[in-house]
């Protein structure tokens, strides 16, 4: 076993840790709890400066202003962005089932509630509802319990009623073999599982269509988000590296599934794209998923 995966073993069982510590004493914020903590405080600064007849003209303004919300300014980025998007979806009405794992949920988002399906959902539908999204993420999911998660009456109605599926899948199958492995970690047990990975893809895959054969099926690719604590650690980039790899070549063979990469946006070290826990993507990371992901819609629906 070499030396810089040993390290990541070790780390990796501490940040573990440190994501079950922190998410046991972390309540979540709603976005709406911190838009009105900072309304509250905005009024407060107001009233305090202003004569009383002046301040009552000026909260009779301010409660105005208030009934006509600004959408987000990376909403309309994401929007503008995306134009032929936005146009395909205009012209029909169009629904989104999401499914997989914690990336889909949007642990470790805080404002931006819903991760990257919740910011798709916001931004699309921020002057008219031209989207239905349903998001069925569920923390820790693997393959294999996704493909049981597909019979749930909910999802299949969900899946049947769609245009598009979104999936985020296959993390949590490379740390079940971490987890198994830790004592006597080598390459063979991911290159294995890997394998077992692509036939549980497949059944995924053809499970979605059998309910709905005119489904686009979109894979959203794993990144690394050890980056920052391990650099370039020649065997866990060849393990991230060759499991993209299998499901961007799976998604090749059929021309209603794409692979969307996520590899990429996550190798800025200097930037802060993480949650508190290290592990899952924070509001702002979250956001460049969601340019990802309409980025290829734009260009595979348009």
């Amino acid at each position: 076993m070499k030396k810089p995966l040993i390290l990541f073993i070790s780390l990796l069982i501490a940040i573990g840790i440190g994501i079950y510590i922190y998410q046991s004493t972390q309540t979540k914020p709603s976005f709406q709890e911190v838009t009105i903590v900072d309304n509250e405080e905005a009024t407060e600064s107001d009233t305090v400066e202003e004569p009383d007849a002046e301040v009552e003209e000026n909260e009779e303004e301010e409660i105005i202003e208030e009934e006509e919300p600004q959408p987000s300014p990376f909403s309309d980025f994401i929007v503008k962005a995306a134009q032929n998007t936005i146009q395909f979806f205009s012209n029909r009405e169009t629904k989104i089932t999401a499914i997989g794992d914690s990336l889909t949920q949007g642990v470790g988002a805080i404002n931006e509630e819903g991760g990257y399906v919740g910011i798709l959902d916001r931004s699309i539908n921020q002057s008219e509802q031209l989207v239905t999204v349903n998001n069925f993420g569920k923390r820790g999911n693997r393959s294999e319990q996704m493909l049981e998660r597909l019979s749930l009456p909910e999802v299949e109605e969900s899946i049947q009623q769609s245009d598009i599926v979104l999936v985020t899948i296959g993390a949590n199958d490379i740390m079940k073999v971490l987890r198994e492995n830790v004592t006597d970690l080598n390459l063979e047990p991911f290159d294995i599982e890997r394998e077992h990975y692509a036939e549980r893809l497949k059944e995924i895959t053809d499970t979605i269509f059998e309910l709905n054969p005119n489904a686009d099926i979109y894979l959203i690719g794993i990144y690394n988000p050890y980056l920052q604590y391990f650099g370039d650690v020649e065997e866990l980039g060849e393990i991230l590296t060759d499991w993209n790899n299998e499901t961007e070549e799976f998604a090749e063979e059929d021309d209603q599934i794409f692979f969307v990469p996520t590899e990429d946006l996550f190798e800025d070290t200097e930037g802060d794209l993480l949650a508190d826990d290290r592990f899952h993507p924070n509001d702002a990371g979250y956001k460049l998923m969601a340019q990802r992901v309409l980025d290829y819609l734009s260009e595979d629906e348009g």
